[in-house]
């Protein structure tokens, strides 16, 4: 499922596509002698998967991405050993079990508040995980929304498509020129000398006026004869480029809501996040901390494990990390 040989996997993926949503049933056909027939299989299940690269944008739009790193030499982590920790994970599951059946049918006709960032397939990933939160109660709420506009932020960043990343690059090439109307040549030599932007080697040759044109066509935007002045030329005018950005691009002075939760919701007290709306610039690049950082909230983000807890921001460690680090000390 993962990497470049997903393709071969369209039956697995199918299924898995299907499965996102209780009831939904995957469809295939089976040849059965001269005879072929269609089939339906229940697919509703809930998956954890595992893996190198990343997942194939239908399933990933369907997921709760957890990013995984290489445990740095100095992170203190305590041992998982299935013969001394299963019987204390059987016990969490048998817990977790009751408090499902007889929580659930609370959360029938909930409809948890969403961040501004999280909407669509992601606010339908994210609505049970929002809801179970705000039943918990407590710092739930909060540090359940902190997680889904990260998480969502991050997927979105890490997966822009080669269209989007052009309108973006176009942007920043005509706010640098200061000028509504560019030269296509202008433009192609600014989008090549572009250091982290792929302009300059697409399969080994720069990006030319006939891919320029046929890749901004997709958007309704075309090259056109323009004056500056007594100059005129052929290329690109900012008004016809204002609509695809507007679609496309988060707004270069955008606010998001960390949490979406309103003021008289009970996960935003006074000891949580004041008025329940924190403002965060560019939320593509939104980290747990940076989220934290910006609220009047009372936790603080573990340097060690990353978990949020309940004390000064300044805080570095937890109280379980910082007792794991005196025992080995």
């Amino acid at each position: 499922m993962f990497g470049p040989k997903a393709k071969d996997n369209e039956d697995l993926r199918g299924l898995l596509n299907a499965g996102h949503r209780r009831g939904a049933v995957a469809g295939r056909c089976v040849v059965r002698g001269k005879v072929v027939e269609t089939e339906e299989l229940p697919a509703y299940c809930a998956v954890a998967l595992a893996g190198l690269d990343d997942l194939p944008d239908t399933l990933q739009t369907r997921s709760v991405v957890v990013r995984m790193r290489r445990r740095a030499p100095g992170e203190v982590i305590e041992p998982w050993r299935y013969r001394i920790n299963a019987p204390d994970g059987h016990k969490l599951g048998d817990l977790l079990r009751d408090w499902a059946g007889s929580t659930g049918p609370l959360l029938a006709d909930v409809w948890p508040d969403m961040p501004t960032e999280v909407q669509d397939r992601d606010a339908d990933v994210w609505e049970a995980l929002l809801a179970v939160a705000d039943l918990a109660g407590g710092e739930w709420p909060v540090r359940a929304r902190v997680a889904a506009v990260t998480a969502v932020t991050d997927v979105r960043g890490r997966t822009q498509s080669l269209g989007v990343t052009l309108l973006r690059d176009l942007r920043a090439v005509f706010a640098a020129a200061g000028t509504d109307k560019l030269p296509t040549e202008t433009i192609l030599d600014r989008l090549t000398a572009l250091d982290e932007s792929p302009w300059a080697d697409l399969r080994g040759k720069e990006l030319d006026a006939r891919g320029l044109a046929r890749r901004l066509s997709k958007y309704d935007v075309r090259p056109r004869a323009l004056r500056v002045g007594e100059h005129v030329f052929k290329g690109y005018a900012a008004d016809d480029l204002a609509d695809p950005w507007n679609r496309y691009l988060p707004s270069e002075d955008s606010v998001t809501s960390v949490t979406g939760l309103p003021a008289d919701h009970p996960g935003a007290d006074s000891n949580s996040v004041g008025n329940g709306v924190t403002d965060v610039t560019d939320a593509r690049t939104l980290t747990f901390a940076d989220a934290l950082a910006t609220t009047d909230a009372a936790y603080a983000c573990c340097q060690l494990c990353g978990d949020l807890f309940a004390g000064p921001p300044d805080e570095p460690l937890c109280e379980p990390c910082r007792a794991e680090l005196a025992r080995s000390a």
